[in-house]
């Protein structure tokens, strides 16, 4: 059975390609714009890891991870924040609110696929 992976991006771009670069990896993918949707997603669907941008509509991404990590369904549920914030601050804020990884974009598709791998117990 394949992995799932739900990414969490306002831009429809970024959305499109990472879905086709896991895609082409193997992964099953599952998309949205914005953290109340991903919430939606994740109680309806099984997911193995989430790719999370920071700055998104209604939700943030921060706001998200501290959702999902106070619920104790998704506490251990990996997380990969995947955005255009680089300064220190952000990426401290980004690991205290529970994420994994943090990546700066733009990403190479290897290396997200290796972060997967390695926060799923995917390695071949």
């Amino acid at each position: 059975m394949s992995k799932t992976v739900l990414i969490v991006d306002d831009s429809e771009f970024t959305l499109e390609i990472t879905s086709f670069a896991l895609e082409n990896a193997g992964y099953k993918t599952l998309t949205t714009k914005n953290g109340l949707e991903a919430l939606e997603i994740l109680f309806k669907e099984h997911v193995d890891l989430l790719i999370v941008d920071i700055v998104m509509p209604d939700m943030d991404g921060y706001s998200l991870i501290r959702e999902i990590r106070s619920d104790s369904n998704f506490i251990e549920k990996p997380v990969i924040i995947m955005t255009t914030q680089n300064a220190a601050k952000d990426m401290t804020k980004g690991f205290e609110a529970g994420a994994n990884v943090y990546l700066i974009k733009p990403v190479n598709v290897d290396e997200i696929i290796a972060q997967i791998k390695l926060l799923i117990g995917d390695i071949e």
